[in-house]
């Protein structure tokens, strides 16, 4: 049997807890150290030998990330002029992939062609083109907010105001007043009279909790807390990976790309993690690991 245990930091100490045995967990200044006690502490827990290769520590998708990290950010370091081609290039991915997951019919090409040359595609529908036009501005939107190296309510909504005022400007950038259902959820979002104040906490805490979590994690908890919370009448998951860039980004890290083909694993990771977000965590993690992949093989 594999145990997994979650890894985060607190200043110079690391944290160790087992997901399938909360109450068992353990610290140590070092990796090497950590693990030791890891297996001290689950082999007491369980009453029974343990070795290291039982174990699986998120803390090592985080470390192949950041290897990968350095190296991206060496090879803009050497090239500082990359940083904008790299927004742009990015700029079509994001809209095509985030807009498609919600089901938008624009290929990645027509989304090409629609923001780099005005043009409408025949056949397709006009909302089609009105998001594509709508998360490209956002997308511009979240680079300017970048060195606040903060979440912020305002920066939630305009995001969304962006994003939604070709569609329904009365809408855009304002809670729901409306009770709304999760296509394919058994999770009730939050209810109208509530948001405001949800959403508050929300930024409150988890900007508290940052400092004690790895980027990648910090950032699959904002998407995922935003869309519990569903706080307007449309588009929250396009706004939830924007914040999920915002806070990659805030932390120099590279944007992450969710391919439309992994949809059904990213919903699925997603209603889980009403019940425990490691699989969300590590499918964020995986999909981010894969974008710098793809980004050093064309580098």
């Amino acid at each position: 049997m594999q145990y997994h245990f979650k890894i985060h930091k607190d200043g110079d100490m690391l944290w160790a807890e087992c997901a399938e045995f909360p109450g068992c967990c353990t610290q140590a200044n070092n990796k090497k150290d950590l693990v030791k006690n890891i297996v001290d502490a689950l082999s007491l827990y369980l009453e029974q030998d343990v070795i290291s290769e039982n174990l699986v520590l998120e803390w090592d998708i985080f470390s192949k990330i950041d290897d990968l990290q350095v190296k991206i950010n060496q090879y803009h370091a050497s090239c500082p002029e990359l940083k904008q081609q790299v927004k742009e290039y990015y700029r079509i991915s994001v809209t095509y992939s985030s807009n498609a997951l919600e089901g938008n019919t624009l290929t990645e090409s027509e989304t090409k062609i629609v923001l780099e040359e005005g043009i409408t595609i025949g056949g397709k529908p006009l909302r089609d083109h009105l998001e594509a036009q709508g998360l490209s501005e956002a997308y511009d939107f979240m680079y300017t907010v970048i060195a606040s190296q903060t979440i912020t309510i305002e920066q939630i909504k305009q995001l969304h105001k962006l994003f939604y005022y070709r569609i329904n400007e009365q809408q855009a950038g304002v809670y729901r007043t409306v009770k709304v259902l999760i296509t394919g959820s058994k999770y009730p979002t939050t209810s109208p009279d509530k948001i405001d104040t949800a959403m508050v906490e929300m930024v409150a805490r988890l900007n508290n909790l940052r400092p004690k979590l790895h980027s990648v994690e910090f950032a699959a908890q904002l998407h995922k807390e935003f869309v519990f919370i569903h706080p307007f009448i449309d588009g929250n998951g396009r706004v939830a990976r924007l914040l999920l860039n915002l806070a990659l980004l805030q932390a120099d890290y590279n944007i992450v790309i969710i391919p439309p083909i992994m949809r059904a694993e990213y919903i699925s990771s997603l209603e889980k993690a009403h019940i425990a977000d490691r699989d969300f965590v590590i499918f964020v993690a995986q999909m981010l690991q894969e974008t710098q992949k793809d980004y050093l093989r064309l580098s």
